[in-house]
């Protein structure tokens, strides 16, 4: 299955509208067909809208637009990999920057999760 094809198999469970097989992935093609499906229900934009933000900020460069400012997201899918896409913001009062690709432009990542015990101090003087 492609990185899209796996953002799109995310974003369909997010919504709640199919069905898969409990601990089955569906083949790229029922994915394929169920969002083409998806794209016609009211609940779409929303679901869209909620899931181009991504999980987690990364370090990964983002693509560059003259109109938005940009950040690379990342999301953990539903089969447990890592997804990322360049998440596009601003642009002003008529921005549209929910309009540019993102879904299309979705790239496979390779996460290291570390757990990791930090002492934070803070100081004052007393008194």
């Amino acid at each position: 299955m492609t990185s899209t094809q796996k953002l799109k198999w995310a974003i369909l469970l997010a919504s709640g509208q199919p069905e898969f097989n409990p601990g089955e992935a569906p083949t790229p093609e029922q994915v394929e067909e169920l969002y083409q499906q998806f794209t016609d229900t009211d609940d779409h934009y929303d679901t869209l809208s909620e899931s181009r933000g991504g999980e987690l900020e990364t370090d990964i460069e983002s693509e560059y637009s003259r109109h938005y400012s940009s950040r690379s997201v990342a999301a953990k899918m539903p089969d447990g990999s890592w997804i990322g896409w360049t998440y596009f913001y601003g642009g002003g009062k008529h921005g549209e920057p929910g309009t540019m690709p993102w879904i299309e432009d979705a790239y496979d990542l390779e996460c290291k999760e570390e757990e990791k015990l930090v002492v934070v101090r803070t100081w004052a003087k007393k008194g």
